[in-house]
């Protein structure tokens, strides 16, 4: 392979990487003046472009060595983070309230978008290492990037919290890669199929800290306890930033180490991991929606339901290691779903803490008189979010609770049932905000609306939450063939 072909297998991840520092140098040059949201969309564009051309010319296999894969699943992953960046880079660019770095905000950004499509591609412990830190690193800073109080705590304790789980991760690749020699994911799995029962205890600890340190990165329980704050303290477009892309990342990682590299359903340590992620599922599922119901800011309870939905597509995960053939494509399924619902969710938060200049639940009340679409659409997604039909997220519980129960496995089946009883709790809370929206009186008539951009966001958001809640095979036979790439 040449070292054109080498770099074109991370095209879309160089494009934003060098857009990164084309924002900075123009924002230095030009300060004040420089279009730099529109840079940043012109980048996203070109590398969500880049990304289709390596779809339709089948461009596919190892590069740098095999440090990298190009696959279905890298590329469904592409896909879904540079979409996100785009739309929240749509929704900031008529103005960043807690935020006057703009240089900085935007370069960041692409940064962290970048290092992520390098780490859906990752298929070396050293690669997947080096990919998360350089998404985290950036993250720290975006979370902290507002000049207040606020911000600078969100900042200093992801910081805090962060350093702790990588080094909790590198622990973990440093046991596996003791045991098994090697720090490719092709050859852990090939090791971890002949295994023995001799190493048995050793990669079970080791898997343990490597799921704690990638738990974190997915907001479940118990190694959650960062999300409220940082959701709460964060400028808002970061927060829908890192509950979205953030998890799903984790997600994508989980599924390359756990599924790809742990072998799958196939190895002698699978129902170990199978029950560890079973417990996270119950845990974060459960602490989440009970933590919800006692929230009076919108962005702390978005943190807490984004827990508990971290719980939901866990599920998933211990059905993909139990056998079920469903688990994966249910997993990036899910997770389509939920960031089409939960940036939807988002815009709209962001929408009226701009107009409004309020966090807090009351603040929406009567909110469908002031502003119908916005309402209408939050609306939309918290039903989404609840599970109910016809919204997307109602087929995606569907599909991960089916495959859970087709693992065969009675203990599975139980965990749907957790699973069906935390539904009925988050109604309450997505219910409430809804009913507040709807039939409050609203503390003052002015009524408000967003631009023209971000209401074509809205649009599209409908439009995804209402079309794969209706016609989800598009979603589902992508979902599928990124995830049979797997193994």
């Amino acid at each position: 392979m040449t070292w054109y072909d080498q770099l074109n297998h991370i095209g879309p991840a160089l494009t934003l990487f060098v857009a990164a520092a084309i924002v900075l140098g123009v924002d230095l040059l030009m300060p004040k003046r420089a279009p730099l949201a529109l840079l940043a969309f012109i980048a996203l564009t070109v590398g969500w472009l880049y990304t289709l051309v390596q779809v339709l010319n089948g461009t596919e296999g190892p590069a740098l060595g095999g440090a990298v894969i190009l696959d279905d699943f890298a590329l469904y992953f592409s896909f879904l983070f540079i979409t996100v960046t785009a739309v929240i880079v749509v929704v900031t660019a008529e103005g960043l309230s807690r935020i006057e770095q703009r240089g900085e905000f935007f370069a960041l950004l692409l940064t962290a978008t970048a290092s992520m499509v390098i780490l859906a591609q990752a298929n070396d412990l050293i690669a997947i290492f080096v990919a998360i830190e350089t998404t985290a690193i950036a993250q720290f800073v975006l979370a902290g990037l507002a000049r207040d109080n606020r911000s600078a705590e969100a900042g200093l304790k992801y910081l805090l919290t962060g350093a702790i789980a990588a080094a909790v991760l590198l622990y973990g690749f440093a046991f596996l890669f003791g045991i098994t020699g090697t720090t490719s994911l092709e050859g852990i799995s090939a090791f971890v199929q002949e295994g023995s029962e001799e190493t048995k205890l050793a990669l079970i600890f080791a898997f343990v800290l490597i799921a704690a340190a990638v738990g974190f990165k997915m907001a479940l329980a118990p190694f959650h306890a960062w999300v409220p704050d940082v959701y709460e303290g964060a400028p808002t477009p970061i927060t829908s930033f890192l509950s979205v892309a953030s998890k799903a990342a984790g997600f994508a990682i989980a599924l390359r180490i756990f599924y790809g590299g742990l072998g799958g359903a196939d190895t002698f340590i699978s129902d170990n991991w199978a029950v560890l992620f079973g417990v996270f599922a119950a845990a974060s599922m459960t602490f989440g929606n009970v933590a919800a119901l006692l929230q009076t800011n919108v962005k702390r309870l978005l943190a807490y339901s984004s827990i508990a939905q971290a719980g939901n597509i866990a599920i998933g995960l211990a059905a993909v290691a139990a056998g079920s053939t469903l688990g994966p494509s249910a997993v990036l399924f899910f997770l389509g779903t939920y960031v089409a619902t939960n940036l939807g969710a988002f815009v709209c938060v962001i929408i009226v803490s701009e107009r409004i200049g309020t966090e807090q639940l009351d603040g929406y009340a009567g909110l469908f008189r002031r502003s119908p679409v916005v309402a209408g659409v939050l609306a939309l997604c918290l039903l989404s979010l609840t599970g109910l039909p016809p919204t997307a997220g109602f087929l995606a519980k569907i599909y991960i609770f089916d495959g859970a129960v087709q693992a065969g496995e009675q203990w599975l089946v139980w965990l749907v049932v957790i699973a069906v009883l935390n539904t009925a709790v988050s109604a309450f809370y997505y219910l409430r905000w809804m009913r507040t929206m709807m039939l409050d009186e609203p503390p003052e008539e002015s009524r408000f609306s967003a631009t023209p951009q971000v209401q074509g966001l809205l649009a599209l958001t409908v439009v995804g939450v209402l079309f794969f809640g209706l016609v989800p095979t598009p979603l589902i036979e992508a979902a599928r063939r990124a995830a049979e790439t797997l193994v």
